[in-house]
């Protein structure tokens, strides 16, 4: 029996406004998948990615990470839970002023006892953990800077690399390469892929451009008003199915070629 990274049934979310941004999801995914979540801007991804992040709790219906109800264990349970879970912020909530390395080490922060944490915002309790991480990405040489001296798209990778040295059970990535051009966003969904499959972790990421799903992932889940509109192996992903998933953009599918960059 495979190992559930995560499971939905009937979960439906109602944002405090009154607005119902995911209805009735019957969802689940296994360790080792790698699964990209698409749709026209409002469809509920990033909300979909929330709710398994266990940032927002179901309106209605339940829910399960790696078996486990989120909502019917201790405070103490849950936080240990959420260090078993990294999430890629499309704008990575970094500290103007702090230092790339200690942005990456902040990836550990919820696996350490309070002394290490205590410790790692003054000095540097790892070097070359963070060092390797951001080599993956390309950003080696910008260790020891200060994060307001780079550029979107930087930060976006070291959100991506802060990620990559927690090394979670369950990664979640949204909009991960919003901010990159195509041969940097490549190299980004590459080391969050292989960094998943090298732990059997389960990957999930949701994307604008539909041609890097298609390319990367075996998995696509397409949402569309908030409902699951289809739930297919990349290979079945045909153009006139994301014609329709498309449909109130007018059928214009967003790709590379046509998302702007940073």
């Amino acid at each position: 029996m495979k190992n559930i990274a995560f499971s939905f049934k009937n979960v439906s979310f109602t944002h405090s406004n009154g607005q119902e941004a995911l209805k009735n999801i019957n969802i689940s995914a296994s360790a080792g998948e790698s699964i990209a979540i698409i749709g026209p801007s409002g469809s509920g991804k990033t909300s979909f990615l929330q709710l398994i992040a266990t940032s927002l709790r179901p309106s209605t219906g339940s829910m399960a990470v790696f078996n486990v109800d989120p909502w019917a264990i201790s405070k103490g349970q849950l936080q240990r839970l959420r260090s078993q879970i990294g999430l890629v912020h499309q704008a990575a909530p970094i500290p103007p002023r702090q230092r790339v390395i200690t942005a990456v080490l902040a990836g550990r922060l919820g696996q350490w006892p309070f002394w290490k944490s205590l410790v790692s915002l003054i000095y540097p309790v790892d070097i070359s953990g963070p060092q390797l991480c951001l080599q993956k990405l390309d950003l080696a040489d910008r260790l020891f800077d200060r994060c307001d001296r780079l550029s979107g798209g930087q930060l976006q990778r070291v959100g991506v690399a802060r990620v990559l040295y927690q090394k979670p059970d369950l990664l979640l990535a949204d909009e991960p390469v919003s901010a990159l051009d195509p041969v940097l966003s490549d190299l980004t969904i590459q080391c969050l892929l292989a960094d998943a499959q090298t732990r059997n972790a389960c990957f999930v990421a949701s994307l604008h451009a539909v041609d890097i799903a298609l390319r990367w992932f075996p998995r696509i889940i397409g949402l569309r008003d908030g409902e699951v509109f289809f739930d297919l192996p990349a290979s079945e992903v045909s153009e006139s199915l994301l014609q329709q998933l498309y449909a109130a953009e007018r059928g214009v599918l967003p790709k590379q070629d046509n998302v702007n960059t940073l």
